[in-house]
Protein backbone atom coordinates (compact mmCIF):
# COMPACT_ATOMS: atom_id res chain seq x y z
CA UNK A 1 0.00 0.00 0.00
CA UNK A 2 1.17 3.46 -0.83
CA UNK A 3 1.01 5.91 2.08
CA UNK A 4 -1.78 8.44 1.91
CA UNK A 5 -0.69 12.06 2.34
CA UNK A 6 -3.24 14.64 3.35
CA UNK A 7 -2.36 18.15 2.17
CA UNK A 8 -3.91 20.95 4.16
CA UNK A 9 -4.73 24.31 2.71
CA UNK A 10 -3.36 27.40 4.40
CA UNK A 11 -6.35 28.76 6.24
CA UNK A 12 -5.09 31.62 8.40
CA UNK A 13 -4.83 35.01 6.78
CA UNK A 14 -1.70 35.95 8.72
CA UNK A 15 0.21 32.97 7.35
CA UNK A 16 -1.13 33.68 3.85
CA UNK A 17 0.23 37.22 3.93
CA UNK A 18 3.69 35.92 4.85
CA UNK A 19 3.74 33.28 2.13
CA UNK A 20 2.07 35.16 -0.72
CA UNK A 21 4.26 36.94 -3.26
CA UNK A 22 4.05 40.72 -2.98
CA UNK A 23 1.86 42.80 -5.25
CA UNK A 24 3.50 44.38 -8.28
CA UNK A 25 5.45 47.45 -7.18
CA UNK A 26 4.51 50.84 -8.60
CA UNK A 27 8.10 51.48 -9.68
CA UNK A 28 7.69 48.79 -12.35
CA UNK A 29 4.83 50.66 -14.03
CA UNK A 30 5.05 53.10 -16.94
CA UNK A 31 2.16 55.51 -17.53
CA UNK A 32 1.13 56.42 -21.11
CA UNK A 33 0.10 60.05 -21.72
CA UNK A 34 -1.55 61.53 -24.83
CA UNK A 35 -0.54 65.09 -25.75
CA UNK A 36 -2.67 67.10 -28.18
CA UNK A 37 -2.50 70.50 -29.90
CA UNK A 38 -4.05 73.65 -28.46
CA UNK A 39 -4.16 75.05 -24.96
CA UNK A 40 -6.19 74.78 -21.76
CA UNK A 41 -7.91 71.53 -22.83
CA UNK A 42 -8.41 68.12 -21.30
CA UNK A 43 -10.52 65.68 -23.30
CA UNK A 44 -11.71 62.29 -22.12
CA UNK A 45 -11.32 59.54 -24.72
CA UNK A 46 -14.75 58.04 -25.25
CA UNK A 47 -13.51 54.50 -25.89
CA UNK A 48 -11.12 54.64 -22.90
CA UNK A 49 -13.08 55.99 -19.90
CA UNK A 50 -10.76 57.58 -17.38
CA UNK A 51 -8.01 58.29 -19.95
CA UNK A 52 -7.58 61.81 -21.33
CA UNK A 53 -5.80 63.83 -23.98
CA UNK A 54 -3.95 66.85 -22.58
CA UNK A 55 -2.68 70.02 -24.17
CA UNK A 56 0.91 70.69 -23.16
CA UNK A 57 -0.06 73.35 -20.62
CA UNK A 58 -2.24 70.78 -18.82
CA UNK A 59 0.28 67.95 -18.80
CA UNK A 60 2.25 69.10 -15.75
CA UNK A 61 -0.70 68.88 -13.37
CA UNK A 62 -1.39 65.31 -14.41
CA UNK A 63 2.28 64.32 -14.23
CA UNK A 64 2.59 65.91 -10.78
CA UNK A 65 -0.27 63.71 -9.58
CA UNK A 66 1.47 60.65 -11.04
CA UNK A 67 4.82 61.50 -9.42
CA UNK A 68 3.17 62.03 -6.02
CA UNK A 69 1.57 58.59 -6.40
CA UNK A 70 4.94 56.95 -6.93
CA UNK A 71 5.04 56.64 -10.73
CA UNK A 72 8.68 56.62 -11.87
CA UNK A 73 8.30 56.59 -15.66
CA UNK A 74 5.93 57.85 -18.35
CA UNK A 75 5.65 57.51 -22.11
CA UNK A 76 4.32 60.26 -24.37
CA UNK A 77 2.18 59.81 -27.47
CA UNK A 78 1.59 62.78 -29.73
CA UNK A 79 -1.56 63.86 -31.50
CA UNK A 80 -1.19 66.30 -34.35
CA UNK A 81 -3.32 68.53 -36.53
CA UNK A 82 -0.39 68.80 -38.95
CA UNK A 83 -0.27 65.73 -41.14
CA UNK A 84 1.50 65.06 -44.43
CA UNK A 85 2.69 62.02 -46.42
CA UNK A 86 5.97 61.68 -44.50
CA UNK A 87 4.92 62.74 -40.99
CA UNK A 88 7.35 65.64 -40.95
CA UNK A 89 5.75 67.36 -37.94
CA UNK A 90 6.88 64.45 -35.73
CA UNK A 91 10.44 65.81 -35.71
CA UNK A 92 9.54 69.48 -35.27
CA UNK A 93 11.05 70.97 -32.11
CA UNK A 94 7.74 72.77 -31.46
CA UNK A 95 5.72 69.58 -31.68
CA UNK A 96 3.40 68.57 -28.87
CA UNK A 97 5.60 65.76 -27.57
CA UNK A 98 8.78 67.85 -27.68
CA UNK A 99 7.18 70.67 -25.72
CA UNK A 100 5.71 68.26 -23.17
CA UNK A 101 9.08 66.57 -22.66
CA UNK A 102 10.80 69.89 -22.01
CA UNK A 103 8.17 70.99 -19.50
CA UNK A 104 8.17 67.70 -17.61
CA UNK A 105 11.94 67.25 -17.47
CA UNK A 106 12.40 70.80 -16.19
CA UNK A 107 9.90 70.23 -13.37
CA UNK A 108 10.64 66.56 -12.66
CA UNK A 109 14.22 65.85 -13.76
CA UNK A 110 14.33 62.46 -12.01
CA UNK A 111 11.25 61.14 -13.84
CA UNK A 112 12.10 58.76 -16.67
CA UNK A 113 10.47 60.08 -19.83
CA UNK A 114 9.97 57.87 -22.88
CA UNK A 115 8.71 59.00 -26.27
CA UNK A 116 6.86 56.68 -28.61
CA UNK A 117 8.68 57.04 -31.92
CA UNK A 118 6.41 56.37 -34.87
CA UNK A 119 4.79 58.27 -37.74
CA UNK A 120 1.20 57.00 -37.74
CA UNK A 121 -0.10 59.99 -35.73
CA UNK A 122 1.59 62.41 -38.14
CA UNK A 123 0.97 60.94 -41.61
CA UNK A 124 -2.11 61.91 -43.58
CA UNK A 125 -2.65 58.25 -44.49
CA UNK A 126 -2.27 56.92 -40.94
CA UNK A 127 0.45 54.37 -41.66
CA UNK A 128 3.64 53.95 -39.64
CA UNK A 129 5.91 54.77 -42.55
CA UNK A 130 6.18 56.52 -45.88
CA UNK A 131 3.91 54.93 -48.46
CA UNK A 132 4.32 54.81 -52.21
CA UNK A 133 1.93 52.92 -54.50
CA UNK A 134 0.45 51.18 -51.48
CA UNK A 135 3.82 49.94 -50.20
CA UNK A 136 5.69 50.96 -47.04
CA UNK A 137 9.13 52.34 -47.93
CA UNK A 138 11.24 50.94 -45.12
CA UNK A 139 14.58 52.70 -45.60
CA UNK A 140 13.07 56.10 -46.38
CA UNK A 141 10.99 55.76 -43.23
CA UNK A 142 14.09 55.06 -41.15
CA UNK A 143 15.60 58.39 -42.18
CA UNK A 144 12.53 60.23 -40.86
CA UNK A 145 12.46 58.18 -37.66
CA UNK A 146 16.10 59.06 -37.02
CA UNK A 147 15.20 62.76 -37.11
CA UNK A 148 12.24 62.18 -34.81
CA UNK A 149 14.37 60.31 -32.28
CA UNK A 150 17.03 63.02 -32.26
CA UNK A 151 14.38 65.70 -31.79
CA UNK A 152 12.92 63.88 -28.78
CA UNK A 153 16.30 63.39 -27.15
CA UNK A 154 17.29 67.00 -27.77
CA UNK A 155 14.08 67.92 -25.92
CA UNK A 156 15.14 65.78 -22.96
CA UNK A 157 13.71 62.28 -23.52
CA UNK A 158 15.50 59.53 -21.62
CA UNK A 159 14.02 56.68 -23.64
CA UNK A 160 13.25 56.36 -27.34
CA UNK A 161 10.54 53.78 -28.06
CA UNK A 162 10.40 52.95 -31.79
CA UNK A 163 7.06 51.25 -32.47
CA UNK A 164 6.73 51.16 -36.24
CA UNK A 165 8.25 47.67 -36.71
CA UNK A 166 10.45 48.83 -39.57
CA UNK A 167 13.37 46.54 -40.44
CA UNK A 168 16.60 47.87 -38.98
CA UNK A 169 14.91 50.62 -36.98
CA UNK A 170 16.90 50.01 -33.78
CA UNK A 171 20.33 50.04 -35.41
CA UNK A 172 19.40 53.04 -37.55
CA UNK A 173 18.21 55.07 -34.55
CA UNK A 174 21.18 53.95 -32.45
CA UNK A 175 23.60 55.13 -35.14
CA UNK A 176 21.74 58.43 -35.50
CA UNK A 177 21.83 59.05 -31.75
CA UNK A 178 25.50 58.13 -31.54
CA UNK A 179 26.28 60.58 -34.34
CA UNK A 180 24.90 63.32 -32.05
CA UNK A 181 26.78 61.88 -29.03
CA UNK A 182 23.58 60.73 -27.33
CA UNK A 183 25.35 57.55 -26.27
CA UNK A 184 23.40 57.00 -23.07
CA UNK A 185 19.88 57.24 -24.51
CA UNK A 186 17.87 54.09 -23.87
CA UNK A 187 16.11 52.40 -26.79
CA UNK A 188 13.03 50.43 -25.78
CA UNK A 189 12.00 48.66 -28.96
CA UNK A 190 8.53 47.36 -29.74
CA UNK A 191 10.23 44.12 -30.70
CA UNK A 192 7.27 41.74 -30.67
CA UNK A 193 4.27 43.76 -31.79
CA UNK A 194 1.26 41.93 -33.15
CA UNK A 195 -1.26 43.17 -35.67
CA UNK A 196 -3.92 42.95 -33.00
CA UNK A 197 -7.63 43.68 -32.63
CA UNK A 198 -6.88 45.14 -29.18
CA UNK A 199 -5.56 48.46 -30.53
CA UNK A 200 -8.90 49.96 -31.53
CA UNK A 201 -9.34 52.42 -28.63
CA UNK A 202 -5.74 53.64 -29.00
CA UNK A 203 -6.28 54.50 -32.65
CA UNK A 204 -9.32 56.49 -31.57
CA UNK A 205 -7.27 58.22 -28.86
CA UNK A 206 -4.32 59.05 -31.10
CA UNK A 207 -6.36 59.63 -34.26
CA UNK A 208 -4.00 57.24 -36.04
CA UNK A 209 -6.19 54.68 -37.80
CA UNK A 210 -4.90 53.93 -41.32
CA UNK A 211 -6.97 55.49 -44.09
CA UNK A 212 -6.53 52.41 -46.28
CA UNK A 213 -5.20 48.87 -45.96
CA UNK A 214 -3.78 47.59 -42.70
CA UNK A 215 -0.47 47.16 -40.89
CA UNK A 216 -0.08 43.44 -41.33
CA UNK A 217 2.90 43.84 -43.65
CA UNK A 218 5.11 45.18 -40.85
CA UNK A 219 3.38 44.00 -37.67
CA UNK A 220 3.37 40.34 -36.67
CA UNK A 221 0.48 37.98 -37.28
CA UNK A 222 -1.28 36.90 -34.07
CA UNK A 223 -1.12 33.39 -35.46
CA UNK A 224 2.67 33.16 -35.76
CA UNK A 225 4.34 30.75 -33.38
CA UNK A 226 7.14 31.42 -30.93
CA UNK A 227 9.94 31.30 -33.50
CA UNK A 228 8.96 34.63 -35.05
CA UNK A 229 8.84 36.33 -31.65
CA UNK A 230 12.26 34.98 -30.71
CA UNK A 231 13.70 35.99 -34.08
CA UNK A 232 12.39 39.56 -33.84
CA UNK A 233 13.70 39.86 -30.28
CA UNK A 234 17.17 38.57 -31.12
CA UNK A 235 17.40 40.94 -34.08
CA UNK A 236 16.79 43.89 -31.75
CA UNK A 237 19.32 42.52 -29.26
CA UNK A 238 21.89 42.38 -32.08
CA UNK A 239 20.99 45.95 -33.08
CA UNK A 240 21.74 47.18 -29.53
CA UNK A 241 18.29 47.73 -28.07
CA UNK A 242 18.32 48.21 -24.30
CA UNK A 243 14.78 47.02 -23.53
CA UNK A 244 12.52 44.76 -25.57
CA UNK A 245 8.74 44.95 -25.58
CA UNK A 246 5.91 42.49 -26.15
CA UNK A 247 2.58 43.99 -27.25
CA UNK A 248 -0.29 43.27 -26.49
CA UNK A 249 -0.01 41.64 -23.09
CA UNK A 250 -2.94 39.52 -21.94
CA UNK A 251 -3.29 37.35 -25.02
CA UNK A 252 0.48 36.88 -25.28
CA UNK A 253 1.63 35.91 -21.79
CA UNK A 254 3.18 32.76 -23.22
CA UNK A 255 5.08 34.84 -25.79
CA UNK A 256 6.23 37.21 -23.04
CA UNK A 257 7.62 34.30 -21.06
CA UNK A 258 9.30 32.82 -24.14
CA UNK A 259 10.96 36.13 -25.01
CA UNK A 260 12.10 36.68 -21.42
CA UNK A 261 13.66 33.21 -21.37
CA UNK A 262 15.42 33.86 -24.70
CA UNK A 263 17.20 37.16 -23.98
CA UNK A 264 19.31 38.76 -21.27
CA UNK A 265 17.76 42.21 -21.58
CA UNK A 266 14.89 43.73 -19.57
CA UNK A 267 11.49 43.03 -21.14
CA UNK A 268 8.49 45.34 -21.08
CA UNK A 269 4.89 44.39 -21.73
CA UNK A 270 2.23 46.76 -23.05
CA UNK A 271 -1.19 46.33 -21.42
CA UNK A 272 -2.88 47.88 -24.45
CA UNK A 273 -5.97 50.04 -24.90
CA UNK A 274 -8.42 47.28 -25.73
CA UNK A 275 -7.37 45.33 -22.66
CA UNK A 276 -7.74 48.44 -20.52
CA UNK A 277 -11.17 49.29 -21.93
CA UNK A 278 -12.57 45.78 -21.41
CA UNK A 279 -11.61 45.80 -17.74
CA UNK A 280 -12.73 49.41 -17.28
CA UNK A 281 -16.13 48.75 -18.87
CA UNK A 282 -16.70 45.66 -16.74
CA UNK A 283 -15.73 47.62 -13.63
CA UNK A 284 -18.05 50.51 -14.48
CA UNK A 285 -20.92 48.05 -14.91
CA UNK A 286 -20.18 46.35 -11.61
CA UNK A 287 -19.38 43.01 -13.23
CA UNK A 288 -15.90 42.81 -11.70
CA UNK A 289 -13.84 44.47 -8.98
CA UNK A 290 -11.69 46.65 -11.23
CA UNK A 291 -8.60 47.20 -9.11
CA UNK A 292 -8.38 43.66 -7.80
CA UNK A 293 -8.67 42.50 -11.40
CA UNK A 294 -5.90 44.88 -12.46
CA UNK A 295 -3.74 43.63 -9.60
CA UNK A 296 -4.23 40.07 -10.80
CA UNK A 297 -3.39 41.03 -14.39
CA UNK A 298 -0.26 42.93 -13.37
CA UNK A 299 0.95 39.99 -11.32
CA UNK A 300 0.38 37.69 -14.32
CA UNK A 301 2.60 40.00 -16.40
CA UNK A 302 5.29 39.96 -13.73
CA UNK A 303 5.04 36.21 -13.31
CA UNK A 304 5.47 35.75 -17.05
CA UNK A 305 8.68 37.77 -16.93
CA UNK A 306 7.84 41.46 -17.41
CA UNK A 307 10.32 43.87 -15.87
CA UNK A 308 8.25 46.90 -16.95
CA UNK A 309 4.48 47.11 -17.33
CA UNK A 310 3.09 49.87 -19.55
CA UNK A 311 -0.55 50.37 -18.66
CA UNK A 312 -3.30 53.00 -18.68
CA UNK A 313 -4.25 51.57 -15.29
CA UNK A 314 -0.86 52.52 -13.77
CA UNK A 315 -1.96 55.64 -11.90
CA UNK A 316 -5.25 54.17 -10.66
CA UNK A 317 -3.36 51.11 -9.41
CA UNK A 318 -0.75 53.23 -7.63
CA UNK A 319 -3.47 55.19 -5.84
CA UNK A 320 -5.34 52.00 -4.96
CA UNK A 321 -2.22 50.54 -3.36
CA UNK A 322 -1.67 53.70 -1.34
CA UNK A 323 -5.29 53.97 -0.22
CA UNK A 324 -5.35 50.38 0.94
CA UNK A 325 -1.83 50.44 2.44
CA UNK A 326 -0.89 47.46 0.33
Amino acid sequence: MFPIYRARRIRQDGIREILEDSLVEVKKLMLPIFVMPGSDKVEEISSMPGVYRYTTDKVLTFVEDAVKSGIKSIIFFGISDVKDPIGSWASNSEGEVQKAIRLVKKEFPELLVAADTCLCEYTDHGHCGIVRDGEILNDETLEVLNDVAISYVESGADIIAPSGMMDGMVSSIRDALDSKEFYNTIIMSYSVKYSSCFYGPFRDAAQSAPKFGNRKTHQMSPFFGYNEAIKESLIDVEECADILMVKPGLSYLDVLKTVKNSVLLPVAVYNVSGEYSMVKAAGINGWIDEMNTVSEIFYAFERAGADIIISYHSLDYAKWLAENNK
